[in-house]
């Protein structure tokens, strides 16, 4: 798994709605990587809102959430407009499969799918803060927001 200080460099995922997230885009901003295992899932869900919900508090710490699984754009589409997330970029990990996942650490072979997870990465693109959750453990949002 990734640790504290690692540069992670540049990535890009296309969101629920098909845009482009880039990271290099958020230079001197930090960006939470909120990983998730599925969407439709009750604890997806509620973490997904979380975000969705402390919007103001991420951007008054001059950062921006995301939701990270390995699910499908389309997917994420669908799920976005189910749950009534609207301003959250749900990225997909799809292709190549887990991709960002494989790259911190956080991808679970024996599942096919990423850990639970909360990456902050800084201003500078070094991973600040690192949690993997259990799997039926909606992450602290708080703990979170703390550590920004």
């Amino acid at each position: 798994m990734v640790e504290i200080g690692h540069n992670v460099g540049d990535f890009e995922l296309k969101d629920q709605k098909e845009q482009l997230f880039r990271s290099k885009d958020f230079k001197g901003k930090k960006i939470l990587l909120s990983f998730h295992p599925l969407a439709w899932t009750p604890v997806c869900r509620d973490q997904m809102l979380s975000l969705e919900k402390n919007l103001d508090r991420f951007e008054s710490a001059n950062a921006i959430a995301v939701g990270v699984s390995i699910d499908s754009i389309y997917c994420k589409k669908a799920w976005a407009e189910a749950i009534g997330i609207n301003k959250t970029r749900l990225l997909s990990d799809f292709w190549p499969h887990g991709g960002l996942a494989l790259r911190l650490g956080l991808f679970r072979h024996k599942d096919g799918f990423s850990e639970r997870a909360n990456v902050i990465i800084d201003e500078n693109g070094l991973v600040k803060f690192i949690k993997v959750y259990p799997i039926p453990e909606v992450p602290d949002i708080e703990e979170v927001l703390a550590n920004l």
